[in-house]
């Protein structure tokens, strides 16, 4: 399980230390930096598929990704008694993010490359790519020199041979990660086991319920322990819940949520699955197509949360949209059951959903401020930051 995330430099996110548990929930009001936590942890999954330095490129590049504010505020500044202004740069500017668990930790470092000197007829134009600084992994909850078990500097990557290390790699490009690069089983089984790891992620935001959806079609089921990310496997993956999973949750699941209704699946002679969904009152079943966007995204989320394949990380990202109020504790009881199998992260914006999640003595409740363009975590004092070092 991830004991710790930290971030900095990404826009908002100067200096932001999380600590995690079993089920942890982010709110805040708008514009304090929820949506930037969130987006943290994807680019650490784009790093396990070599993806990070196009996901910040379509995120706006890394020059407009940095934080825009100073260095470091003064004191006047911050009593308002003088204007908010930059000074002399006394760090190089680096966007990093990392997380920590029991046994490892990652980071990533990541900079704009150095200007080309001199005369060239033919200048690159791709100049402001992201470069890959630093990656490192640890053994332990924190970084220290002395448990680092995989630095990549730049180009130049070794590995931790007893008292030594051993160079594996003296020209890796710059925008190629380690996890991806170095991963290999018997050679380098940290980079094996951390790439593994974060591809178990699993990410859940952008259902699409409209009436033209992928998702309303009847399509050719295959058996689905996990859920895609944009929920095309539905039928096959509820189905797959009722042969091998928590059949009972299933549908408990649905009655909580509406009483008195449950669910059938059906396949015609073209092996496509459809679903049909019962509810009280009504002479027939409704089919895929009729059902309305809270109803259809509210039969996803069970299946993403009731897996048979639990991930070691789920993140569920404003879950609560298109769903009435009131459906809102049912599902908050369906997260708390799904974390007693894997970490979830869920940010939201409904008070209703959070106040369910907090009545779990389990949840920790991360809530985000923003102090002259700065993300904070409310009421975390010096204290209750998790220990976290950034390797130098």
């Amino acid at each position: 399980m991830i004991k710790t995330v930290a971030v900095s430099n990404y826009r908002s996110l100067k200096n932001v230390i999380a600590p995690l548990s079993g089920l942890n929930v982010v709110t805040g009001s708008n514009g304090t930096g929820k949506s930037n936590l969130y987006k943290s942890l994807r680019f650490l999954s784009d790093a396990a598929n070599n993806s990070l330095v196009t996901a910040l490129a379509k995120d706006g590049g890394i020059s407009s990704t940095f934080w825009a504010g100073p260095e470091k505020f003064t004191k006047d500044m911050l009593a308002g008694q003088a204007p908010v202004q930059g000074g002399p740069k006394t760090m190089p500017a680096r966007l990093e993010f990392g997380f920590a668990g029991d046994k490892f930790g990652y980071s990533v470092s990541l900079g704009i490359p150095p200007p080309i000197i001199g005369p060239d007829p033919d200048p690159t134009m791709f100049s402001l790519d992201p470069v890959i600084r630093r990656e490192c992994i640890w053994a332990g909850s924190s970084y220290r020199p002395a448990t680092c078990l995989i630095d990549r500097q730049g180009p130049l990557v070794k590995i931790r041979d007893g008292r030594s290390w051993r160079v594996v790699a003296g020209h890796l490009s710059t925008f190629d990660s380690i996890l991806t690069e170095v991963s290999d089983p018997e050679s380098a089984p940290e980079v094996f086991h951390m790439r593994n790891t974060i591809k178990n992620w699993r990410f859940y935001d952008s259902f699409r319920t409209d009436v033209d959806s992928p998702i309303r079609q009847p399509k050719i089921g295959t058996f689905t322990p996990v859920l895609d990310h944009h929920g095309h496997g539905l039928v096959a993956a509820l189905r797959t819940i009722h042969e091998i999973g928590d059949r009972q949750g299933m549908y408990d699941s649905i009655n909580d949520a509406f009483p008195g209704a449950t669910i059938s699946m059906t396949k015609d002679s073209n092996n496509c699955f459809s679903l049909e969904f019962h509810q009280s009152g009504l002479l027939r079943p409704l089919k895929l197509g009729e059902l309305s966007d809270g109803t259809l995204r509210y039969l996803l989320l069970i299946a993403a949360l009731l897996t048979p394949r639990p991930p070691s990380l789920m993140v569920l990202n404003e879950p609560e949209t298109s769903l009435h109020p009131d459906l809102l504790p049912a599902l908050g009881r369906l997260i708390i059951k799904a974390s007693k199998q894997t970490q979830v992260w869920v940010v939201s914006h409904a008070t209703r959903l959070v106040a369910t999640l907090e009545c779990d003595e389990d949840c920790n409740s991360i809530c985000l401020d923003k102090v002259y363009g700065e993300t904070h975590i409310l009421e975390q004092g010096m204290l209750d930051q998790p220990s976290w070092h950034w390797p130098s």
